[in-house]
């Protein structure tokens, strides 16, 4: 028998924006444990923004294992918060209500910047860097310095070792600024490996006494880029049949449903769609062929493959909850008739 270090985690209840939580048991095991091994496990929801003092017993449900790479032994549980009879789902639990599709492929483009002493590494104490353009996929110290590489490069290793589809790391458009890609299929996964790749960016950067900072637009309304997390998504239908109809369907749908999008795609995003810097203007909506600016942008890949393939909807912010954000963009998605629907219902 080993003893296992499993680390239990979970969002907060906090808003709009929730927070990752994590606590950790010891359990013996004959080898690494499978999900139908782990036990439920309560916390304190008063301290978490989930509950009152009065009853604040929460349950924490395993939903997803992965191997823990900066522990010997160590496991990385993620969790649904549940209501202390175990089953039912708490309010704060959006991977309970998300709209799944093992169908659906979701590619989510995390940009971040990272914090040191209240300013974006690299910034001096007083005033700003160089103007931006050498620092997207930069290289060289005079561009990304020394820890940040060093950091992504570990977190990229760590997020491998848990078996998270990492697709990616580059350096951004502003100074201190990064972006790492998760892809998943299927909606639920994809948001799952998302979060948890954000626990470990956290929890790794704890060792650099270095801030992970999500916030849209951190530097306010300057000429700096904010963060957004581009929203690259398909569907079985999109990937084999597509067509032109059915896409200017599709995005005549997204115009009409653009302010549920948008109340779904991460707080202060009005700081950072302002229809500069590469974003549309917020309650605005439009499509273009690899245009950056536009709100979904089409692949030449997608056009040239007679409108098949995936769209990228470039409006979910840095700090957008990606259950809500990939469950939005499927409900729209789900209102506009295929082929095979139209011909199932008559």
């Amino acid at each position: 028998m080993t003893k296992y270090k499993l680390e239990y985690i979970w969002l907060d209840g906090y808003t709009p924006v929730p927070n990752l939580r994590g606590k950790t048991q010891i359990k013996e095991f004959d080898s690494f444990p499978s999900l139908d091994e782990l036990p439920l496990w309560g916390f304190d929801g008063s301290s978490t923004m989930q509950a009152e003092g009065r009853s604040s017993d929460c349950v924490l449900k395993p939903v997803r294992v992965f191997p823990d790479g900066a522990r010997k032994n160590g496991v990385l549980v993620m969790c649904e918060v549940m209501m202390p009879d175990g089953v039912t789902p708490h309010a704060s639990n959006k991977r309970a209500t998300i709209l799944d599709d093992e169908g659906a492929w979701f590619g989510f483009e995390q940009e971040y910047f990272f914090y040191k002493d209240g300013r974006p590494l690299g910034f001096p104490e007083a005033g700003y860097p160089a103007p931006q353009g050498p620092y997207y996929t930069g290289v060289g110290y005079k561009n990304v310095g020394a820890v940040a590489r060093q950091i992504v490069e570990e977190h990229l290793d760590l997020c491998l070792v848990a078996g998270i589809n990492h697709e990616g790391i580059n350096a951004e458009v502003a100074k201190g600024q990064w972006e790492f890609q998760i892809f998943g299929k299927g909606s639920k996964r994809a948001a799952d490996e998302m979060w948890m790749a954000r626990y470990l960016m956290q929890r790794l950067t704890e060792t650099y006494g270095i801030d992970i900072e999500y916030h849209c637009k951190p530097l306010g309304d300057t000429d700096w880029n904010g963060s957004g997390m581009h929203a690259n998504f398909s569907t079985s239908f999109m990937r084999e049949t597509g067509g032109k109809e059915y896409f200017e369907k599709l995005m005549d749908a997204f115009k009409h449903a653009c302010e549920d999008h948008i109340a779904v795609y991460g707080p202060d995003n009005h700081m950072r769609l302002t229809g500069k810097h590469e974003t549309a203007a917020i309650h605005e909506f439009s499509y273009g062929v690899a245009d950056r600016g536009a709100s979904i942008r089409v692949p030449h890949s997608f056009v040239n493959n007679g409108y098949k393939g995936y769209l990228e909807d470039r409006r979910p912010n840095s700090q957008g909850d990606p259950y809500q954000i990939a469950s939005q963009i499927l409900k729209t998605i789900a209102s506009v008739p295929t082929a095979a629907s139209a011909s199932a219902a008559a």
